[in-house]
C-alpha cells in the first residue's frame, strides 16, 4: 500500500511539474519567422548594394577605359609627329 501511495504521489509531483509550453513555443515561432525575414530583408538589402557598387565600378572602369584610349590616340599621333 505505501507503495501504491509513494508512486501515486510521484506520478502526482510529476503532473504538477509539467507546464503547458505551447503559448511559449508559440510565441517561439513567431520570433523565430520575424528573425528570419529580417536575416531575409537584410539579405536582400546587402544584393542590391552589392549589384549598385558592381554598376558603379563597371561605370568607373569603361571611364577608365575611356581616357586611357584617349591618352594612347594622343600619343601615337605625339609620336607620329616627332
Amino acid at each position: 500500500m505505501k507503495k501504491v501511495a509513494l508512486t501515486v504521489a510521484v506520478l502526482a509531483l510529476g503532473l504538477a511539474a509539467c507546464e503547458d509550453n505551447a503559448p511559449d513555443n508559440a510565441t517561439s515561432t513567431v520570433n523565430t519567422v520575424e528573425m528570419e525575414a529580417n536575416a531575409d530583408t537584410a539579405a536582400a538589402a546587402n544584393a542590391v548594394d552589392n549589384a549598385l557598387d558592381a554598376t558603379e565600378n563597371a561605370a568607373d572602369n569603361a571611364a577608365d577605359a575611356t581616357d586611357n584610349a584617349a591618352d594612347a590616340t594622343e600619343n601615337a599621333a605625339e609620336n607620329a609627329a616627332q
